[in-house]
């Protein structure tokens, strides 16, 4: 289960932190990270820690956004927010089942964040 919070309105220029938790039978997390999809558009990477400490960002949010992971938690530091940067922001998770050693993906449910224009 992957559960996120902290979305909201802000507005231009502001910032805003996203949370995700994941739970369950998870022997080894591989990554842990963010993806967003704005109106309209397709669902695109914003953000991915690939274990042990590999960072990827979308070269949008460069110098802006900060993904960090603290075991089963990931979190996404947005600052100097856009109006593009308007969508819903969905965990990502991808682990090790510890009962069946099967490699799982898993979605959040989505979190929207907006900025007005």
């Amino acid at each position: 289960q992957v559960v996120e919070s902290g979305g909201g309105s802000v507005p231009p220029g502001g910032s805003l932190r996203l949370s995700c938790a994941a739970s369950g039978d998870i022997q080894m997390i591989h990554i842990m990270g963010w993806y967003r999809q704005a109106p309209g558009k397709q669902r695109e990477l914003v953000a991915t820690v690939t274990n042990p400490a590999t960072i990827e960002y979308a070269d949008s949010v460069k110098g802006r956004f900060t993904v960090s992971r603290n075991a089963g938690r990931v979190y996404l530091q947005m600052n100097s927010l856009k109006h593009e940067d308007t969508a819903t922001y969905y965990c990502y998770v991808e682990y090790v089942d510890a009962m069946t050693f099967r490699h799982i993906e898993v979605w959040g449910q989505g979190t929207l964040v907006t900025v007005p224009s």
